[in-house]
């Protein structure tokens, strides 16, 4: 789940991120990680855990394939292993990826980190410094759209192309009211109570996310709650729905810079948490491709993982031979 996606989720008292399994950080006191929760089932043998030291804390990736570099960038409520379904296809035509951002799934949490788009970016910067990835295509959700939006506006020169699953906007009115619930007092209270919340509420309110709710896999829920409480993790969520308004308005500023920049948008029909509305407005000024997912939601990496990987895959071949656009 992810920024409007993860909104709604806890307005509706669910919970989610899919987190994925211990790092050897974890025994930090300052780093709480998913050490403290019990072990997912063991990784495929074609992926490798990492953890990758970035502005001093511990960052943690599933890393997969060969070829060109793809970063995957999770939502607000998401990690890593939410794109574990689609991964191995993906990873079929390039190195992949996943990315837990510093304060949920199995990478650090910090206190009084700085959550806003800017910082975000600059995390994701010196993330790519230090596993020594020059220039990457970026596939990101919710949220993660918007980290990846900023980035590339910033970074220019570090982004071959951009493919933005229902992207968090500035022209998306939906969440608006959560997202003032969510930094009144009360919503930091209700937030904080959300993972403890009875399991029917945190169920109703992942099926929401998709388009059909009987594609929601065993073990999904459990992934988003079981990072969702480890300490620090609703801290980190209620810090970015602080700096909502401030960035999405910095974001709007900036994406006029992204004309010209390869994109591809991708959409559920069936995406209850950011409107096709304001998908079809940042297409228009973006200049990207702007493709319909039939019957789908926010999530279809996890609902048609493979329709999903085909249609990134497809595009990125697209973009192979492209020049390489200008350093503005």
């Amino acid at each position: 789940m992810d920024a409007h996606a993860s909104v709604e989720v806890l307005e509706n008292a669910a919970g989610p991120p899919e987190s994925g399994r211990p790092t050897e950080h974890s025994a930090d006191p300052l780093h709480h990680s998913a050490a403290s929760a019990p072990p997912l089932e063991p990784l495929e043998p074609a992926f490798e855990e990492r953890v990758t030291t970035v502005a001093g804390y511990p960052m943690y990736s599933l890393q997969a394939g060969a070829g060109s570099p793809l970063i995957l960038l999770h939502g607000l409520l998401g990690a890593a292993v939410c794109w574990r379904p689609a991964m191995r296809a993906l990873a079929s035509r390039a190195r992949v990826y996943a990315i837990d951002a510093i304060g949920i799934g199995n990478s650090a949490r910090v206190p009084g980190l700085d959550a806003s788009l800017g910082a975000s970016a600059e995390r994701l910067r010196r993330f790519m410094d230090a596993e020594g990835i020059e220039r990457a295509d970026l596939c990101a959700s919710s949220h993660g759209g918007a980290v990846a939006m900023f980035f590339a506006a910033n970074y220019p020169e570090r982004v071959r192309s951009l493919v933005l699953q229902a992207p968090a906007n500035p022209f998306c009115s939906r969440s608006r009211p959560q997202i003032r619930l969510f930094t009144s007092r009360t919503g930091q209270w209700l937030g904080r109570w959300v993972p403890n919340a009875p399991r029917r509420l945190q169920a109703i309110a992942l099926e929401r996310m998709y388009g059909d709710p009987e594609r929601v896999q065993p073990g999904t829920l459990e992934n988003y709650v079981r990072s969702l409480k480890i300490p620090g993790t609703v801290d980190y969520i209620l810090s970015v729905l602080g700096c909502w308004t401030d960035d999405m308005a910095q974001l709007k500023r900036l994406l006029r810079k992204l004309r010209g920049l390869p994109c591809l948008l991708l959409w559920g029909t069936h995406d209850r948490a950011v409107s096709l509305a304001s998908g079809e407005a940042l297409q228009r000024i973006l200049g990207a491709e702007l493709e319909l997912l039939p019957g789908l939601g926010h999530l279809p990496y996890e609902e048609k993982p493979q329709d999903f990987a085909e249609r990134v895959s497809d595009f990125l071949a697209s973009v192979q031979g492209m020049p390489l656009q200008p350093v503005r």
